[in-house]
């Protein structure tokens, strides 16, 4: 098993660090009620439900170190500011890491990724 590192990235009021450990798994498999692979296929095939991305959002706090209440917290106050999409591509990451040990980046501002060559 390789050492990951922590999935960072703007979540609500600031930049914070995500990471699913596997002994955090078990318990995203009790509170969405599937396995992993059925879990990580919901978000492949955008089958997802909320809570599938709130608890991805939550469990990836604590396991980066943050405390439960405070995780819960964070993801009560902006998850519903945000939209479903929003949610996912914050969520999207941090699950991605745990199954491949290359997560997908944040996705960035479009516009901030093209090249001024190709501005026309």
């Amino acid at each position: 098993m390789t050492d990951r590192q922590p999935v960072k990235q703007f979540f609500g009021d600031a930049e914070y660090e995500f990471h699913l450990p596997p002994e955090l798994v078990i318990e995203l498999e009790r509170k969405v009620g599937a396995g992993i692979g059925s879990i990580y296929r919901r978000f492949l095939s955008s089958d997802f439900g909320l809570n599938d991305l709130l608890e991805v959002l939550r469990l990836g706090l604590i396991g980066a170190s943050m405390e439960p209440k405070e995780a819960s917290t964070l993801v009560k106050t902006y998850a519903g500011r945000l939209s479903v999409a929003s949610l996912f591509m914050a969520a999207m990451p941090v699950l991605d890491a745990l199954m491949t040990d290359a997560p997908v980046q944040p996705i960035a501002n479009p516009a901030e990724e093209v090249p001024a060559d190709d501005q026309e």
